[in-house]
């Protein structure tokens, strides 16, 4: 089977529902993931809208995430770590933890992206997708993604 990420809360390639969202709570949805290659030590994450005309933003940094997981649950903090050594990096708008959704115009596609790794990298709370990428370059076993859709509805 292949390495897969996952959310209850909507599809691959479905709108992500407005909760997750700036209209809504704005909170981090739930993720699992199953059938991680073996020797995985630790995951990161990436969420990014890639269809922004500044290029990609991101939306979450989410490393260290340890290896006996399977899943993020709904309404991370937004604070740098969290009690099982997963530390939240910094997102497009230099904070730590989730930023949803919230295009000005237009549907946009926010993809999320999982590694797994074979190593746990030393913890920095401003890590950016950038330094994530670099840090983790020799160390991806795997990856995995979901993509998700939304377009923010004007208001009545």
């Amino acid at each position: 089977m292949d390495f897969q990420l996952l959310s209850a809360t909507f599809e691959h390639e479905g709108d992500i529902p407005e909760l997750y969202t700036c209209k809504g709570k704005d909170v981090s949805p739930p993720l699992t993931w199953k059938n991680p290659p073996e020797g995985t030590k630790s995951f990161a994450l990436i969420m990014e809208d890639l269809d922004t005309p500044l290029g990609k933003i991101t939306h979450w940094v989410v490393y260290n995430i340890p290896s006996d997981k399977r899943g993020l649950p709904e309404a991370i903090p937004g604070r740098e770590s969290l009690p099982d050594g997963t530390i939240q990096g910094k997102n497009w708008m230099r904070r730590n933890g989730y930023m949803g959704p919230c295009p000005l115009w237009g549907r946009h596609r926010y993809e999320f992206k999982i590694f797994a790794l074979n190593t746990v990298l030393q913890g920095d709370p401003g890590m950016n997708k950038s330094k994530l990428l670099k840090a983790i370059k020799e160390h991806i076993l795997g990856e995995a993604a979901l993509m998700g859709y939304y377009l923010k509805k004007k208001s009545t």
